[in-house]
C-alpha cells in the first residue's frame, strides 16, 4: 500500500492547526488571566464562599459551552460567504440576498456595526490582555508593584512598532508558543482540581441558575464579569476562511475547551481551598517557583492575542475600503508568499495611540473589565441575527426549530450585552463612543460616494453618443493607449471629455477601464475577473471585477489581456485619472456637517494612482469641480 500521500499531508494538517490555535484561539485563550477574578471582583460584590465558587464555575462553563461550542462552533461556523466568515462577510453575502429590498438598509448597518465594534474590541483586546499578564509580577515580588502599566506601555509601542516589518518571521512562533500556553493551563487546572475534586459540581448548571435566581444584588454585574469567558469567540468565525471550520472545530474541541474549563476548575479548586487566593487566582494557582516563567509566558500569550486582534484590525479595513464603507488608504503586503498578511499605516498608528491612551487612563485590567464586553457581546449578537437570517433566507431551514434556536442564543446575547451596558459609567462608554463615531464615519463615507455617482450621472454624456462622434467626425487620433478609469461603462468619464475639451485627440487605442468590487463575494477567480468588450473606432470597455478580500493590481492585470489579442505595452500606455475637489453645497442632500466630514475623508483618501498600482510616470490626472 502506498501511504505517501498521507504521509505527505501530515505535517501540513499539522501546520494548519498550529497556526489555527496561534492567530484564532490567542484572544479566548488568555481569558483565564482575569475572569474569575474580576467574578469576585469588589464591584460585583459576591464573597468567595463554596456555594458562590461552584456557582460562577457553572456560569462561567455553560456561557462557553453553549455560546462557543454551541452557537459559534455548531452552527455559526455553517454560516460561510463561500468560505469566509465573519459579521462583514455574512452581511455582504445577506446583502445580496436581499436584492436591495426592505432590509437592505438594515444589512449594510449591521455590516458596519460590526466592523465598528471590531476596531473597539482591537483596542480593549491588547491593553487588557497584556495588562493582565504583566500583573503577575506583583506576586513574583512586592518590588514590581507599579511596574505593570509602564511595562505593558513598552511592550504594546514594541509590538506596533514592529508591525511594518510584517508577521512572517514572526508568525511562525505563534503557534507552538500557544500550545505550550494551553497545556499550562491544562496542567495547573488539573493540579488544582486533584487538590478540591468537589469543584467538579460546577458541570451542573444548577449552581449558576440558582446563583442568578439568589437575589444577588448584582447580578448583571456578574453576568458582565463572566461574559469575559467567551471574548474571542467571534474570532473563532471571523478566521473561517484562513483555516477552514473543520480545522477550527477540531483545535477548538480537543485542545482549546479542555484546556481553558480545567483552568477555571483549578482556579476554582484553588479558592475552595483557599478564598484569599481570590486576588488573583490565575497566577496563585502556580507553585511560587513556576512564577516567573509563567508570567513570560503569559505575556507571551498576550502579545500573540493582540497581534491577531491587530492583523484582524488590518483585514477588516482592506474589507471596508473594497465595499466602498471607508476611504481608500495605503495597504501594504507584508509577505509575499503568504496572502492576507497586510499592514494598514494610518490603522496601525491609529490603534497604537489609543491602546496606549488606554492602558494610561485605565491602569489596570480590573478597571479594563469595566469597558471590555460590550464590544464582543454586541458582536454576538449581530451574528445571531445574521445567521439566522442566513440560515432562513438563504438555506431556507425550517422556520419553527430555527426560531426557537435563534431566540434562545438571543436571550443569552441580549443578557451578556445587557450586563455589560450597566457599565456604561465605570467604562463601557469607551466601545460604545468608538462604534457610534466608526458607524457615522462609514455611513457618510458611503452616502457620499453614492451622491456624487448620481451627481455625476445627471450630466454624463452616453458612450454610444461619442462612438457615433468618433466614426463621423475626423478627430486626430495618436498613438499608444489611453486608458481612462471610470466607474460606470456606459457614459463617457469626465476625464476623456476634459481631454477631447483641451488636446482635442484622442489616442488610437482608447480603453475605459472599470475596477468592480463585488460586495457579497470575498474573492473572485483569476478565470472570472476580466470582461472584454470591443467596440467600434479603436474603442474597448474592460471591467476587473475582484472580491472585498482581494487587492487588485490594475497593470498587472491588464497584462493577462494578451490572450484576448489586447496588449498594453508599458511604454506606450497611459492612464487617465479625475481628481475632484469638493465643495459644499446648501442644497446638498447631506447635512453641513456630513458633507465637511466627506469632503475630509475624500481629500484623505488615496489617489487611484497608488491604490490600483497604476505607474505614476504614465498618469495623466485631470481635475473636477463638483458640488455635494
Amino acid at each position: 500500500m502506498n501511504t505517501a500521500p498521507t504521509e505527505g499531508k501530515r505535517p501540513a494538517l499539522i501546520a494548519i492547526h498550529l497556526a489555527a490555535l496561534g492567530v484564532v484561539f490567542g484572544d479566548i485563550g488568555t481569558s483565564p488571566l482575569y475572569t474569575i477574578r474580576e467574578c469576585f471582583h469588589d464591584a460585583v460584590g459576591l464573597a468567595p464562599t463554596p456555594e458562590n465558587v461552584v456557582g460562577v464555575l457553572s456560569l462561567v462553563f455553560w456561557a462557553i459551552t453553549l455560546v462557543v461550542m454551541v452557537k459559534y462552533v455548531t452552527f455559526v461556523l455553517r454560516a460561510d460567504n463561500k468560505g469566509e466568515g465573519g459579521v462583514l462577510a455574512l452581511a455582504a453575502i445577506a446583502l445580496k440576498h436581499s436584492s436591495g429590498g426592505k432590509f437592505g438598509p438594515a444589512l449594510i448597518f449591521a455590516g458596519m456595526l460590526g466592523a465598528a465594534l471590531f476596531y473597539s474590541d482591537g483596542i480593549l483586546t491588547p491593553a487588557i490582555s497584556v495588562l493582565g499578564a504583566t500583573e503577575g509580577l506583583l506576586y513574583i515580588s512586592p518590588a514590581f508593584d507599579g511596574w505593570s502599566m509602564p511595562l505593558s506601555i513598552v511592550l504594546l509601542l514594541i509590538l506596533f512598532l514592529a508591525q511594518k516589518r510584517g508577521t512572517a518571521g514572526i508568525g511562525a512562533l505563534f503557534g507552538p508558543v500557544i500550545v505550550v500556553w494551553f497545556a499550562v493551563l491544562a496542567a495547573l487546572g488539573i493540579y488544582g482540581i486533584t487538590m478540591h475534586p468537589g469543584v467538579l459540581a460546577a458541570l451542573n448548571p444548577l449552581p449558576g441558575i440558582e446563583l442568578l435566581l439568589s437575589g444577588h444584588a448584582r447580578t448583571l454585574v456578574l453576568l458582565g464579569a463572566v461574559v469575559l469567558a467567551v471574548t474571542g469567540a467571534e474570532a473563532l468565525y471571523a478566521d473561517m476562511g484562513h483555516f477552514g471550520r473543520d480545522t477550527i472545530r477540531r483545535v477548538w474541541t480537543f485542545f482549546v475547551w479542555p484546556a481553558l474549563i480545567l483552568n477555571y476548575f483549578g482556579q476554582g479548586a484553588l479558592l475552595l481551598e483557599d478564598a484569599a487566593a481570590v486576588a488573583n487566582p490565575f497566577y496563585l494557582l502556580a507553585p511560587e517557583l513556576l512564577r516567573i516563567p509563567l508570567v513570560i509566558l503569559a505575556t507571551m500569550a498576550a502579545i500573540i492575542a493582540s497581534q491577531a486582534v491587530i492583523s484582524g484590525a488590518f483585514s477588516v479595513t482592506s474589507q471596508a475600503v473594497e465595499l466602498g464603507w471607508l476611504p481608500r488608504i495605503r495597504i501594504l503586503h507584508t509577505s509575499a508568499r503568504h496572502y492576507g498578511q497586510i499592514y494598514v499605516p494610518q490603522v496601525n498608528i491609529a490603534l497604537m495611540v489609543a491602546v496606549v491612551l488606554t492602558v494610561f487612563g485605565f491602569k489596570t485590567s480590573s478597571n479594563l473589565a469595566s469597558a471590555y464586553g460590550v464590544a464582543v457581546t454586541g458582536q454576538m449578537i449581530l451574528s445571531t441575527l445574521l445567521a439566522f437570517y442566513f440560515f432562513r433566507v438563504i438555506k431556507r431551514w425550517h422556520l419553527l426549530p430555527l426560531l426557537l434556536a435563534g431566540l434562545f442564543f438571543l436571550v443569552i446575547d441580549i443578557g451578556f450585552f445587557t450586563s455589560n451596558m450597566v457599565k456604561i459609567v465605570q467604562g463601557g462608554w469607551m466601545p460604545v463612543s468608538v462604534g457610534i463615531v466608526l458607524v457615522l464615519v462609514m455611513d457618510t463615507w458611503r452616502r457620499g460616494r453614492k451622491l456624487l455617482a448620481e451627481r455625476f450621472l445627471d450630466g454624463a454624456l452616453p458612450l454610444e453618443t461619442l462612438l457615433k462622434q468618433a466614426e463621423g467626425q475626423k478627430i486626430h487620433r495618436v498613438k499608444g493607449v489611453a486608458v481612462f478609469m471610470t466607474s460606470n461603462l456606459n457614459v463617457v468619464p469626465t476625464a476623456l471629455l476634459h481631454n477631447l475639451k483641451h488636446n482635442q485627440v484622442l489616442h488610437k487605442r482608447v480603453v475605459l477601464l472599470r475596477v468592480n468590487t463585488l460586495e457579497d463575494t470575498p474573492r473572485v477567480p483569476l478565470d472570472e475577473q476580466l470582461h472584454i468588450e470591443t467596440l467600434t473606432s479603436g474603442f474597448a470597455r474592460i471591467e476587473i471585477r475582484h472580491g472585498f478580500m482581494q487587492s487588485i493590481d490594475v497593470p498587472e492585470v491588464l497584462e493577462r489581456c494578451r490572450t484576448f489579442g489586447l496588449e498594453f505595452p508599458p511604454m506606450e500606455t497611459s492612464y487617465f485619472v479625475s481628481r475632484q475637489a469638493l465643495v459644499h453645497e446648501h442644497s446638498s442632500k447631506m447635512s453641513a456637517w456630513r458633507s465637511r466630514l466627506f469632503i475630509v475623508m475624500m481629500d484623505y483618501a488615496l489617489g487611484p494612482t497608488e491604490y490600483f498600482r497604476l505607474p505614476p510616470n504614465r498618469v495623466v490626472e485631470l481635475g473636477t469641480k463638483t458640488d455635494v
